[in-house]
């Protein structure tokens, strides 16, 4: 499949994980707007049920499905998915993810596990599951990542190795998709504002106005970005951050 979407992605099917809230939510909100069919996926039934009721009046169709992408079980109940509501998949945006910080000596084993799993592991299985869709048919793998892998900041080991782990993953995987005719590009987002924060909306807010924290829509304006060049040209990785964020 070799098209363009400068202007609008009507017919285009396309997965977007962690659709529920943050990132993921102002992403499918945008594809939806330019008349994408959108499937999201999430964990919580209330998430999900407000974010498909605001979603009500785009003009692409949105869907939803409730699963652990840190589990095989999850991740194959999501492809099935898309395979009966979309039909087939021209665009995966893999977004879900869980944020836990604090010293290492302080988390559990079942915590550092859950982190790897969804982060890292939920990545390799969908990137998995959509190549065997897009094969043969093109396609295109957006990776959101985190600058936390450039940052390497402490008290959040096991959560920069995960994103550290997304960014060689995306890299290596690249390499052996281009062939196919797939497109896999990395977003690494900077401080976000979500429920993903340990700050209240108002001092996320207030970080915002003070250009020390990014909106979900300014990264969902990155994917839109990407998701509109040609063919011919391939965005490998875009990092964004705060303007006074350091990083």
């Amino acid at each position: 499949m070799h098209r363009e979407p400068t202007v609008s992605l009507d017919d285009y099917r396309i997965l977007v994980t962690g659709g529920t809230t943050g990132i993921g939510r102002a992403t499918a909100l945008e594809l939806a707007a330019k008349g994408a069919k959108v499937l999201i996926t999430g964990t919580d039934p209330s998430h999900l049920e407000d974010a498909l009721d605001s979603f009500a009046r785009a003009p692409g169709e949105i869907t939803g499905v409730l699963a652990d992408l840190g589990t095989k079980e999850g991740v194959l109940e999501v492809f099935a998915a898309v395979d009966q509501q979309l039909g087939g998949l021209d665009i995966a945006i893999l977004n879900a993810g869980i944020a836990e910080s604090g010293p290492l000596l302080e988390m559990s084993h079942d915590i550092c596990h859950e982190i790897v799993n969804v982060n890292l592991g939920g990545y390799i299985s969908c990137a998995l599951e959509s190549l065997k869709r897009m094969s043969g048919e093109g396609g295109q793998i957006i990776l959101i990542g985190s600058m936390s892998a450039e940052e390497c900041g402490k008290n959040a080991a096991t959560y920069v190795a995960s994103k550290s782990g997304v960014r060689g993953f995306a890299k290596s995987l690249r390499k052996e998709a281009n062939p196919l005719g797939i497109r896999v590009s990395l977003i690494e987002p900077g401080k976000t504002g979500s429920d993903m924060q340990d700050s209240p909306p108002s001092e996320q807010e207030e970080a915002q106005e003070e250009m020390k924290m990014l909106t979900a829509e300014d990264v969902a304006r990155s994917v839109m970005f990407v998701l509109s060049q040609p063919d011919r040209c391939d965005i490998v990785m875009l990092q964004l951050r705060p303007r006074l964020e350091e990083i």
